[in-house]
């Protein structure tokens, strides 16, 4: 098993462990619990597998990525119509063009982390 590619990815969140160092489980559902609602991060199954935990948070990444470019794309339509000065709707249009980079980002993050957890097995931290 070469986990090499995953551990030099600029993908690999620093928040996870190295992939074969100790409790790098544990630490990678740490921080893909960061990033589904809180509710789901308790539900026994995402607990007890980590791979299905990064399948869920791959979702929600994804479906925040839409809805960060869906209010990029109506911003220019959409702002104007609530009273707010063209300053605000250009710095409002930068931060929803920086969130989408950064999502995008973290949609690589979550992919490389599935990928790691996925040839262990899925099983069990």
């Amino acid at each position: 098993m070469t986990l090499t590619s995953t551990r030099l990815s600029p993908d690999w969140p620093c928040q996870v462990k190295t992939p074969g160092s100790y409790d790098w489980e544990r630490s990678a559902a740490r921080w893909l619990r960061e990033l589904v609602p809180a509710r789901y991060a308790s539900y026994p199954p995402l607990i007890r597998h980590p791979v299905l935990l990064a399948r869920h948070a791959q979702i929600q990444v994804q479906q925040e990525i839409r809805v960060a470019r869906t209010a990029l794309q109506t911003a220019r339509a959409e702002l104007p119509v609530l009273g707010l000065p063209e300053s605000v709707i250009e710095h409002t249009i930068k931060l929803y063009a920086a969130e989408v980079l950064q999502l995008q980002h973290i949609a690589r993050s979550v992919r490389a982390v599935t990928e790691a957890l996925a040839r262990r097995g899925g099983h069990p931290a």
